[in-house]
């Protein structure tokens, strides 16, 4: 099944993560580009991390160690500068 990621939207994947040996527990993705981006889902092993990231988006994996919501404040304000600089 495919997800489609519209241009320059940041989204959460854990609902997608199927696995119980999967290694991250959330991973968030952010389409930077300007074309809508279809993903693989769900989410079943670590290789969906690469395969992804060759698509043109950016990945950030999350364990159980990392804070969530530092980690996607972060990624939404490079996403929202990235916007700024588009206009």
């Amino acid at each position: 099944m495919k997800f489609v990621l519209r241009p320059q939207h940041i989204v959460s994947m854990g609902g997608y993560i199927v696995e119980w040996d999967f290694p991250y527990r959330n991973v968030i993705v952010v389409n930077p580009t300007l074309e809508p981006i279809k993903i693989q889902v769900p989410l079943f092993e670590e290789s969906w991390i690469e395969e992804t990231r060759q698509l043109g988006v950016e990945v950030t994996p999350l364990t159980e160690e990392d804070n969530y919501l530092s980690n996607f404040r972060k990624a939404k304000a490079k996403l929202e500068k990235l916007k700024s600089n588009h206009l």
